[in-house]
């Protein structure tokens, strides 16, 4: 395992491990999506093919037409044009389009010979990034995606690559840690939701599951469900947003190990994250910026975990509940991504460790601009289980001395439960 550096601020960290992280990010702003940057051509656009210029709608036709073509058997698609637009790509038809509004420069700018499909024609940006989104949102092999709109694996695998590639450079802005005037607001929206003052969201961790190559085979690798696997962490708003992530640790690390070796964990310790106003309890207590977690992290002053004990009083057992409201927000995030893009929830087949932590990030990324864009899933698409189905429990017994401190503080300051929440 690589030694993890102390960051810069402001930069994402790729370690040899493979990690990426969403460092500190307060001078970064959420853009408009109407108003996305662009990168700047290296030639010109008017000298290329018409159909890389203008948005390309044919390709829509196409893939229906073949996917029925290729699946008479199969599950029946949505009737409705956009709601089969959503099946497909998760996500309308303007939020696709903003989405090809991101990386259109960089597609257009080195679009290589390869590129073609079966008429030996260029593919447009917009068949470009509906192959990627397909490979991503389905899970299903090169092969089978490449079938469905006429080009072969490895054009599907070039192109997906490059997708990500523009995507994790030019989306960053989709996932940023909130500014003071926003985290007010997160925190506002948290207290009204879960009764807890103070709170900045919620962390979980979810195994990204892969087979590897003989050669590559490590126990570093091997989770505790005997699985090759990718760790993604990630921290989210109250409304399922991601605001940090870090991915590219071994699974076989305990969850509370996972939590030490992130750059979070180092910002926290340092006072450079949750640090902003404290809340004052009803005796006079300092009640400081958190987030919530599971049991498998350890309490921590910025780190409220459940009390785990027999016989709670009826105040631990309120924490308890409201503790949990705000918490499964994490889980739900991790359910929903996962249901999302599935390339995430199956088995991957033998991928480049070091490309891995770039496709999460870019789900990840995806997730958010649905979210940023007031888009909307389709329903059922949300795994309808949790996120990391046979994996067992983590209990991490640590106990930081202010944490508890802290969670004391918090208890008495929430008012009783009329009814337990769910």
């Amino acid at each position: 395992m690589a030694l993890v550096n102390k960051p810069k601020k402001g930069k994402r960290k790729i370690r040899d491990s493979g990690e990426r992280e969403i460092m500190d990010s307060r001078k970064a702003k959420t853009k408009d999506p109407s108003k996305v940057k662009r990168a700047k051509s290296n030639g010109s656009l008017a000298a290329l093919p018409a159909d890389l210029r203008g948005p390309d709608t044919e390709w829509w036709y196409a893939f229906l037409s073949k996917h029925a073509e290729l699946h008479k058997d199969a599950e029946s698609v949505p009737s409705d044009e956009e709601e089969a637009f959503r099946y497909f790509f998760r996500t309308s038809r303007r939020t696709f389009d903003y989405i090809c509004s991101i990386v259109r420069d960089d597609l257009i700018s080195r679009p290589p010979s390869g590129l073609i499909n079966i008429e030996g024609r260029l593919l447009s940006v917009e068949k470009q990034v509906a192959i990627a989104m397909r490979r991503l949102a389905s899970g299903d092999s090169q092969v089978s995606v490449g079938a469905a709109f006429g080009v072969g694996q490895s054009t599907v695998s070039q192109v997906t690559w490059r997708f990500i590639e523009s995507m994790e450079e030019r989306a960053r802005h989709h996932l940023v840690w909130p500014d003071q005037e926003r985290m007010e607001d997160i925190k506002a929206r948290l207290e009204a939701l879960s009764g807890l003052p103070n709170c900045c969201g919620a962390i979980d961790a979810t195994h990204i599951i892969m087979t590897l190559p003989a050669v590559e085979s490590s126990e570093d690798w091997c989770d505790p469900a005997k699985n090759y696997s990718m760790f993604l962490q990630g921290i989210v708003d109250d409304e399922m947003r991601f605001i940090d992530i870090v991915t590219g640790w071994p699974g076989s690390l305990p969850v509370s190990r996972l939590l030490k070796c992130s750059g979070f964990h180092k910002l926290c310790e340092a006072g450079k994250r949750l640090n902003g106003p404290v809340r004052v309890s009803g005796e006079d207590a300092e009640i400081r910026e958190f987030i919530v977690g599971d049991m498998c992290y350890p309490l921590l002053p910025w780190l409220m975990t459940p009390y785990e004990a027999e016989n709670l009083s009826a105040p631990m057992v309120n924490f308890n509940a409201r503790q949990k409201t705000a918490r499964m927000l994490g889980t739900r995030a991790l359910a929903r991504l996962k249901g999302s893009w599935r390339i995430l929830h199956k088995v991957m087949w033998r991928p480049d460790k070091n490309k891995l932590p770039s496709i999460i990030l870019v789900c990840c990324l995806l997730h958010n601009i649905i979210l940023d864009c007031k888009d909307e899933l389709l329903t059922g698409i949300q795994l309808p289980f949790h996120h990391d189905t046979g994996y067992k429990e983590e209990n991490c017994k640590q106990e930081n001395p202010s944490g508890k401190v802290m969670r004391e503080t918090v208890t008495g300051h929430l008012p009783t439960f009329e009814a337990v929440l769910n």
